[in-house]
């Protein structure tokens, strides 16, 4: 009975935060749409272009699967982390040295046969990934410092390393820009779709969100990070080691990031180059928000925002129109997203003129039938 109980609370939870999330989605859409037609242009010209450049063709799907992918590994590295209330602003840092890093396996060791190699490489960046996910949580722990500033700074520093790496020591020799050697084709990633940058990086992200909400939902690690994220004090009453699970779901949350700067060496660079990403590692935040920080929901999160980034693309080729419209979107999901009272309120809001219709109507239903 009391199981019974516990899954129907799950339910409905889960159906109040999807219905906060595609509010949010609404909301997004309307308020871009009329910032668009302010500005000068047609909403309406604008949401076709980007839907139709990256949804209308099959190369317009499949380039915004391949934009979504490593969106869908820094969703998921943010979601997971802030399942135990840690905010990983470190996940670009991490992304780089697991990009370096697996660039670095690829290009210089030369003695593994293919299937080998590439997920030596694979692990070594996600190792590096996880390991510095590790040293916050540890600051976190033994100095209760912040990991929100301790991640930042981390990725500066990382940046920087990885840029003297790259320019000095660990150059391509004769190349005039920033970046290292190009791998062994041992340790290439599987293109999908021949001529393309949609790569199996796709599916192990795919596998790694069901993992995680297997875990979060069926074992008794998920539940005790369920519990230390949602009352730190209840956990410890509990007798739950707060300190293990932090370590632990830091160090899965730098891991997967690590995983994300794989996927862009080994898939899509076959090097590491000065400048990689382009902000991927704080673009998993509104792609994690708008999930809820729901692994299977970052999936989905981050296809659309994958849409999004396609149609940019073919919005700055095709059209007039500034592809920075898209940007405003994104942040746009942040702030609604951000704002759950006021998504509640808004959805009261248009929910209370129907139900006091419904209510209305009912109780006039029950006058005439006492009249009669």
């Amino acid at each position: 009975m009391k199981t019974s109980l516990i899954s129907q609370n799950k339910y409905k939870q889960g159906l109040k935060t999807l219905k906060t999330s595609l509010i949010a989605l609404f909301l997004t859409l309307l308020v871009g749409a009329i910032v668009i037609e302010i500005s000068g242009f047609s909403a309406i010209d604008t949401y076709i272009a980007i839907f139709t450049g990256s949804l209308g063709t099959e190369k317009g799907r499949v380039l915004s699967l391949s934009q979504g992918t490593p969106l869908l590994l820094t969703g998921l590295s943010f979601a997971i982390a802030f399942r135990v209330r840690i905010i990983n602003t470190g996940v670009e840092g991490q992304l780089y040295i697991g990009a370096i890093t697996s660039a670095i396996i690829g290009a210089y060791v030369t003695f593994l046969p293919g299937p080998l190699h590439v997920a030596a490489a694979i692990l070594a960046g996600m190792l590096a990934g996880g390991l510095v996910g590790l040293f916050i949580g540890y600051l976190k722990i033994k100095f209760d410092s912040s990991e929100v500033i301790v991640g930042i700074m981390l990725n500066e520093i990382l940046i920087l390393v990885t840029t003297w790496l790259s320019t000095g020591p660990l150059k391509s020799e004769g190349s005039a820009i920033s970046q290292t050697n190009m791998i062994l084709d041992s340790a290439k990633l599987t293109k999908i779709v021949p001529r393309s940058q949609l790569t199996t990086a796709i599916i192990m992200a795919v596998i790694i969100a069901i993992v995680l909400e297997w875990m979060l939902r069926k074992t008794a690690l998920g539940y005790e990070i369920q519990v230390t994220g949602s009352n730190l004090q209840a956990a410890r009453t509990a007798g739950i080691q707060v300190s293990k699970v932090y370590l632990f779901t830091i160090f899965l949350s730098g891991a997967i990031a690590g995983l994300a700067g794989c996927a862009l060496s080994l898939g899509i660079h076959y090097r590491f180059i000065e400048n990689i990403s382009t902000g991927l590692g704080f673009s998993g935040i509104p792609v994690a928000a708008l999930a809820a920080y729901s692994p299977l929901g970052v999936v989905f999160s981050s296809i659309l925002f994958g849409v999004l980034k396609a149609g940019a693309m073919t919005l700055n080729r095709t059209t007039s129109i500034p592809i920075e419209f898209v940007s405003m979107i994104q942040a746009l999901v942040v702030v609604f997203v951000a704002a759950p009272k006021m998504i509640s309120s808004i959805g009261y809001f248009i929910k209370s003129p129907f139900t006091k219709l419904i209510k209305n109507k009912g109780n006039q239903q029950s006058s005439n039938d006492e009249i009669a």
